[in-house]
């Protein structure tokens, strides 16, 4: 007997970011820099549920020069969080939302770096999709914090392309049609989760049983901060993080809980932000701070 019914074996995360009305490639901003070297940016978010601040990464310079900018002139002032996804990211920054803001269509090539990623707190710049953004260059203005959940070493080391079709060459077999009927009776209950979960505990017989291999390279970093801290690692390698929240992890929580209409806050929840110039060793005394090597 083969399976007649298609296999929903996939991650429901949402992964498209929104961004600015864009068109094509092109950025020039004044440049920002530390007047010491030994300096850091503390970038402070001003919200009706609480104040976050965030350090700037050297290693993005063309993304923290333009969020720079933007700050200093006050254009995010009377902005809002305008998407809102629970367990994943809060968006803000929609200056082109404005009626005043004449259309742009700058973006700012993407800056990414592997020691960069979307861990808890992660600052990063939203874009349009890859369909009509194949550089993945940013957005001029908006920007994502990242709350995400936490992740087993499983969900982050697992091919999911290679464990879905590896889970469908088995269950031609009909030794396995208990597991197939198993699957189809959850799909049918809509249990996507439950699927998910079963198929990954499948994986050392998918290998042994076919001789292949699902798994994948995660750097170890990455996996030791998803699998305690939590983060959002779908969009890692395909978004610019730039910064990172070290104050107010509260806050994302409490605006990521905040009732919303498709994505779109109910109650509107405004922002401002501001920034100050902070030695880095008092920032590495006060939140930690580890600085990338470069």
């Amino acid at each position: 007997m083969k399976l007649k019914r298609q296999l929903l074996l996939v991650l429901t995360i949402s992964t498209v970011l929104g961004a600015c009305a864009q068109d094509q490639p092109s950025f020039d901003v004044k440049k920002y820099t530390q007047t010491e070297e030994k300096k850091d940016f503390l970038v402070t978010i001003h919200t009706s549920l609480g104040d976050m601040k965030a350090v700037l990464y050297d290693e993005t310079p063309l993304h923290r020069d333009n969020f720079l900018k933007l700050i200093n002139e006050g254009a995010y002032d009377s902005t809002t969080w305008h998407r809102v996804i629970k367990e994943f990211m809060i968006q803000g920054g929609g200056i082109d939302m404005k009626p005043s803001t004449p259309k742009r269509t700058d973006r700012i090539p993407a800056e990414f770096d592997a020691r960069l990623f979307h861990v808890k707190g992660a600052l990063a710049a939203a874009r349009q999709g890859d369909r009509v953004n194949p550089e993945k260059a940013s957005s001029w203005c908006q920007f994502y914090i990242v709350q995400g959940k936490k992740w087993t070493k499983d969900e982050l080391t697992l091919d999911q392309q290679k464990l879905n079709a590896g889970i469908g060459k088995l269950l031609q077999n009909d030794k396995h049609l208990a597991l197939r009927e198993e699957l189809i009776a959850m799909q049918e209950r809509r249990d996507f989760d439950g699927m998910n979960k079963l198929v990954m505990s499948k994986a050392s017989l998918i290998e042994s049983e076919l001789g292949i291999s699902v798994r994948k390279e995660v750097r170890q970093d990455r996996i030791d901060a998803y699998t305690t801290i939590g983060g959002a690692p779908h969009l890692d390698d395909e978004y610019t993080v730039f910064g990172q929240v070290v104050e107010g992890f509260d806050v994302i929580d409490k605006i990521a809980a905040t009732k919303t209409i498709r994505e779109e806050p109910i109650e509107n929840l405004y922002l401002t932000i501001e920034v100050e110039e902070v030695s880095k060793k008092k920032l590495s005394k006060q939140y930690g701070i580890s600085y990338p090597e470069k």
